[in-house]
């Protein structure tokens, strides 16, 4: 059997519970079936070249790479608030955000690297720059970025060489929204079906889950009377990250169903809930400064954001996991280009 037999329906020609009978019955088998004649040929099976599956799902340890790319997000994000809050005369809501990028990156980076396995395979990534490999591309954004958000914590909590720290927190703040989707490329460029396939608004989904997780930890750890910006932005990163999201499945075709099934269907179900009555009581507590409702609203924007990312993660594996999802998209594709 090879990938042509695979449809969206399951295997082409697959007849489930069907009997075949060899020797010398062979012949009057058939005829007179149902006479304690037992099966012996199971039922067919999609199956590659010497029994290996189309793809090798990917290896990865959720906790790890999933929380690299919460801890990614959140931290890219975090910069930029920490910018607004330093230019909007917010100390407080800057001294959080700071703290939060820098705490960010550094666990992210850990959680790379353990999963990785040595330190050294990180730094012997940083032995050439390829511009077409977005894995080499995030290691140097990593290797720039990180120490960029720890000067500015360090100076801002130190209270000691502001300019370096004011100049620290605006470099850290461009480059945050490429550490915020750079994960989202990473994901993208790789074979796995639901992961390929939303390249065109996993970016986008990954700004808005960076933006939202950014905006709960400055509502559950600044003053109230700060937030400010962490509410608007909590706002405007659920928009984002909710329409895209949903945006992205309806072009996805049949390789969006993995997100709709087990264990992703419920992480980015919890994900779309949290997230959205998060925003909500953000935009609520943004009108009458009530602190219950705002560490209410960051934690559920905090929780959603990760739901989302493990959501992804495994709906990604599924999906590497059953050939359908990759040979039927491919047939498409070639029906298409011939016509």
């Amino acid at each position: 059997m090879t990938g042509s037999d695979v449809t969206r329906g399951g295997m082409e020609g697959a007849r489930p519970g069907r009997d075949a009978v060899t020797g010398e019955h062979a012949g009057r088998g058939r005829r007179r079936r149902g006479r304690g004649e037992q099966p012996t040929v199971p039922e067919a099976e999609f199956s590659s070249y010497y029994g290996k599956p189309v793809l090798n799902k990917p290896t990865w340890k959720a906790l790890d790479i999933a929380g690299y790319l919460y801890l990614g997000g959140l931290a890219g994000a975090s910069s930029l608030l920490a910018a607004g809050g330093q230019a909007t005369g917010r100390p407080a809501l800057a001294r959080v955000a700071k703290l939060g990028a820098a705490g960010a990156i550094s666990l992210s980076l850990a959680a790379l690297v353990h999963d990785l396995g040595r330190p050294a395979r990180f730094i012997n990534m940083l032995r050439v720059f390829k511009p077409t490999s977005p894995m080499s591309v995030g290691s140097w954004l990593l290797a720039a970025y990180a120490p960029l958000t720890m000067a500015a914590a360090a100076t801002d909590v130190a209270r000691r060489y502001r300019l370096v720290g004011s100049a620290a927190t605006a470099a850290a703040a461009a480059l945050g929204p490429a550490v915020a989707t750079y994960t989202a490329v990473l994901l993208s460029d790789t074979a796995v079906p639901s992961w390929h396939e939303g390249y065109r608004q996993m970016p986008f989904v990954f700004a808005g889950s960076g933006a939202t997780a950014a905006a709960g930890l400055a509502l559950v750890a600044a003053p109230a009377t700060q937030t400010g910006p962490a509410q608007r932005m909590a706002v405007l990163g659920a928009a984002l990250e909710l329409g895209s999201f949903q945006l992205m499945k309806r072009r996805m075709g049949l390789v969006a169903e993995p997100f709709e099934e087990g264990r992703p269907h419920k992480l980015l179900r919890a994900a779309e809930v949290l997230t959205a009555s998060g925003a909500a009581l953000a935009a609520v507590a943004g009108r009458r400064w009530s602190r219950a409702l705002a560490v209410a609203a960051g934690a559920a924007l905090l929780t959603g954001s990760a739901a989302l990312r493990f959501g992804v993660f495994h709906a990604g594996v599924a999906s590497a996991e059953d050939p359908r999802y990759t040979v039927v998209p491919q047939r498409e594709r070639l029906r298409a280009r011939t016509g």
